[in-house]
């Protein structure tokens, strides 16, 4: 492949992509979470919850790919196994079903975990005045803490 030359050294890409992989596991990890509630959501909320779900899981597959295209663009390899994200990710894995309340609470929680991740990544990127990769991140940022206040209001 020929040498990338975009305007950011190969240090800071490499420093950007290190932090988009964590997005990225944290995104592949969320959507995973989504999916798996969507399947098995019960109670009197079902259907609501169930359509909200699978547009969450929907709209994260999208994002899990943009994430991995940008760290490609910046010319690293994506992580793309369960091993790799499970070592990169914040959030932890659920066992069981939940109920469904628990679910929103455990799905709250981790779009703030996204947003926290996101929060860290785009200082690098901002630093490394790489601004494709800060408004990706910024965009994601922005879309995990719409949801997260979605899914608490369910709460109160």
């Amino acid at each position: 492949m020929s040498a990338i030359d975009i305007g950011i050294s190969t240090e800071n890409r490499e420093r950007v992509a290190t932090n988009l992989k964590k997005l990225l596991a944290d995104t592949y990890t969320l959507y995973l979470q989504t999916h798996n509630f969507h399947w098995n959501v019960t109670g009197r909320q079902f259907r609501e919850l169930h359509l909200m779900f699978e547009e969450h899981y929907t709209e994260l597959a999208t994002a899990v790919d943009e994430i991995a295209e940008r760290i490609r663009t910046l010319g690293v390899a994506a992580p793309g196994t369960y091993k790799a994200f499970a070592a990169l990710s914040s959030i932890e894995e659920v066992d069981g079903v939940p109920e469904a309340k628990k679910m929103i609470e455990i799905l709250t929680q981790s779009h703030e975990a996204v947003v926290r991740t996101s929060r860290q990544a785009l200082k690098v990127a901002q630093d490394a005045d790489d601004e494709s990769s800060a408004a990706l991140i910024s965009d994601r940022m922005r879309i995990h803490e719409k949801t997260a206040w979605m899914l608490r209001a369910l709460l109160d």
